[in-house]
């Protein structure tokens, strides 16, 4: 379970901070959520406190991690060549994990195959979906702005 002012990470949606904890009415049922800021496009979400754990919700990672995602970020692209269906289901199940590692590796990844020879659409919005997750993660853990983690993470990304 997880507190008020806990940084947090929601898989699909990113880093943010619990900011309060609510008890909502619906359909009848009354039920705690955790009431989350996303630092990023200043959105706030609402999350059962009951399937916390089924969701994904993690405590954000620490700077030794960053320092293993940014090693991520510089290997390089993986060498598989699969279509982009395929690697488009398998890069959405990566970044369902919520795992740090695997989504730093899906944006390395479609950063670079965009810059070698383009992407499809429902790729590009993949490729910035994961990016952001990745950038919330990055300025809640290394307290940056938004536009310092975007440029840390693609400066990093050979």
């Amino acid at each position: 379970m997880f507190v008020i002012g806990d940084k947090i990470v929601y898989p699909m949606h990113g880093a943010g901070i619990i900011e309060d904890i609510e008890e909502k009415k619906i359909l009848g049922d009354t039920a705690s959520y955790y009431v989350l800021k996303l630092p990023i496009g200043n959105m706030k979400l609402m999350i059962p406190v009951n399937n916390y754990k089924e969701l994904g919700l993690r405590d954000i990672v620490d700077e030794k991690t960053i320092d293993e995602v940014v090693e991520i970020l510089k290997k390089g692209q993986d060498e598989e060549e699969i279509n982009w269906n395929k690697r488009y289901r398998k890069n959405m199940e990566k970044i369902k994990t919520g795992d740090i590692g695997l989504v730093a590796g899906v944006v390395r990844n479609l950063y670079l195959l965009d810059e070698e020879k383009g992407l499809s659409t429902g790729e590009k919005k993949m490729l910035n979906n994961a990016k952001q997750i990745l950038v919330s993660e990055f300025v809640l853990v290394k307290n940056i702005d938004k536009e310092e983690a975007e440029e840390f993470i693609l400066k990093n990304i050979k």
